[in-house]
């Protein structure tokens, strides 16, 4: 599918399983750091809207204003975090890269927590977006950096 030229009511019926779709404030901004940090792709960009892809994963972002006649932006604060208590998760994106580009960023991201090794089998950290929003790249351990987390 070309997503750049896909009509909305096509696009909307190709869709299935887990979608992703997030409010955001700014949409040229996150998607400018998305692409920078984690290497994503977007498409279709817009003021309004974007569809995003991390390797073959699909998520768009809305403005807050399209969501004009639905429920959940009178749940949005207006200012600060909004994403408390999700974590998007990124496997397979180097957590050491992302943090450094993620420092780098002129958009206001905030490591959260440096790149560690987790006991779980993957070394990651955890970047807050302007929006408030816990992006966590991740790459698997080595059996034997595995071994030597306590």
């Amino acid at each position: 599918m070309d997503y750049e030229t896909v009509r909305a009511e096509d696009f909307g019926r190709s869709l299935s399983g887990l979608g992703l779709n997030l409010l955001v404030r700014d949409v040229c901004g996150l998607a400018s750091f998305l692409c920078d940090v984690f290497g994503m792709q977007s498409h279709r960009q817009s003021a309004d809207f974007a569809i995003l892809t991390y390797g073959d994963q699909l998520f768009q972002l809305h403005a807050d204003h399209t969501y004009h006649s639905h429920p959940l932006p009178s749940l949005l604060p207006e200012a600060g975090p909004r994403g408390g208590g999700i974590e998007i998760r990124l496997y397979e994106t180097d957590p050491d890269m992302a943090a450094e580009l993620a420092t780098a960023h002129a958009h206001g991201a905030v490591v959260l927590q440096p790149p560690t090794d987790k006991p779980h089998g993957l070394r990651e950290c955890v970047i807050l977006c302007e929006n408030g929003y816990a992006w966590v790249p991740s790459r698997r351990l080595a059996e034997e950096e595995v071994a030597q987390v306590g």
